[in-house]
């Protein structure tokens, strides 16, 4: 537990990879919101983490109705509060600089161009071939995207599609 607080607090520094918002990864959540503390700051995140998950299910009832562009909004909206719930654990800076770190960075851009994508289809292209399949990708690019924050895990989904492949 305690390295579980030494990390949201941003005491272990990863200085091996530069960001391209610059400057050193600084000031965790703490430097944040001084007033919330590690337990607040752990239940915002599970609170943004339910409503992002709730948004998402609601947008994929919402297929079964035929509505495509409530379904890209509120899946997108879902998404976006799952990735705005880790502002809560590092604050919004710090975790905006992790995002851009050379070994995310494609993922981090991949991710929020199926964000767009999966809008712009439902939204003004009104294509639900489309929308649904930008939603795939959205998934896909969310999981890569977050999978890049554990250590090897990268590594091990490709062997493992390697080895499913071959």
């Amino acid at each position: 537990m305690d390295s579980l607080r030494k990390m949201l607090n941003n005491d272990e520094r990863d200085d091996e990879e530069s960001s391209i918002l610059g400057g050193d990864v600084t000031g965790g959540g703490e430097s944040l919101c001084p007033s919330l503390s590690y337990q607040t700051r752990i239940q915002g995140f599970i609170g943004c983490c339910v409503i992002g998950i709730i948004f998402s299910i609601v947008g994929v009832i919402l297929v079964f109705f035929g509505n495509y562009t409530g379904f890209a909004v509120l899946y997108t909206c879902g998404t976006l509060t799952a990735i705005g719930s880790t502002f809560f654990l590092r604050g919004p800076m710090s975790q905006l600089q992790s995002m851009f770190k050379e070994t995310r960075i494609i993922a981090t851009v991949i991710m929020i161009l199926m964000l767009a994508l999966t809008l712009m289809a439902g939204l003004w292209w009104h294509n639900k071939i489309l929308c649904l399949l930008f939603c795939v990708l959205q998934f896909l690019a969310f999981s890569w995207y977050s999978i890049s924050y554990i250590p090897f895990a990268r590594d091990a989904v490709k062997k493992c599609f390697g080895s499913c492949l071959s």
